[in-house]
């Protein structure tokens, strides 16, 4: 790739398949020079260093986050479509909840808009500014959580060892002693197959929305 072909965006796509792949460590300034096939130099017209490398990385992923505050749908449906639009960029790239922990996301524009987005949204739903940033750190947060805790073999488990892994962690919990780990005995079955990973996620969204709405409604007058 040529010096003119090269933009912040194709910069960013490289070192996020890098850290999807190798892990936040493996993205430096030279290594993504590298695989532009450019010197370290050209890179600096658009990241003066590592750091500006990250925050450009969060910048272009999380570019597509945005709730219209306008939209007719009521408040309920367009927070859902923010934290279904997170846990969809996050489950694409594996790396994103490591990169958003490793920077100051409040420092780039997308991270900034998708909040301020999200905060109108949730003054809608009768939450202050306050609670509202609460509120949409807690939602930030399940999206982690969900991904990082996600069911199933380990990330960069290859394919052909994914049955042997869940047969290992089947046997691991069946073996466990009856008496004091009952429930956990019964969880061993789940592994048996290839967990339902759009069913899992679709989960972890309503149960995100749900605590929300939970809180929402408790914050309107009237019988409860």
């Amino acid at each position: 790739m040529t010096q003119e072909r090269l933009t912040k965006a194709t910069v960013a796509e490289c070192a996020l398949r890098l850290a999807d792949t190798e892990g936040l460590d493996a993205v430096t300034i030279r290594r993504v020079a590298k695989e532009n096939g450019v010197t370290p130099m050209a890179l600096y017209w658009h990241f003066k260093n590592k750091d500006e490398l990250l925050l450009g990385m969060v910048d272009h992923v999380l570019s597509g986050v945005r709730a219209d505050p306008e939209a007719g749908n009521p408040w309920q449906k367009r927070l859902r479509k923010v934290v279904e639009t997170v846990v969809g960029v996050m489950r694409e790239h594996p790396s994103l909840p490591g990169l958003l922990n490793a920077v100051d996301k409040t420092r780039t524009e997308s991270f900034t808009r998708a909040t301020n987005d999200t905060l109108a949204l949730l003054t809608d739903a009768g939450f202050t500014i306050e609670e509202g940033y609460w509120v949409a750190m807690y939602l930030l947060n399940g999206c982690i959580g969900a991904v990082s805790g996600q069911p199933g073999c380990p990330p960069g488990t290859p394919a052909d060892q994914e049955p042997e892994w869940r047969r290992r962690k089947r046997l691991d919990l069946e073996t466990l002693p009856s008496d004091r780990f009952p429930m956990m005995i019964e969880l061993a079955a789940s592994y048996r197959d290839e967990p339902d990973m759009d069913r899992y996620y679709a989960f972890c969204v309503d149960l995100l929305i749900a605590g929300v709405e939970s809180a929402a409604a408790l914050k309107r007058p009237g019988p409860r």
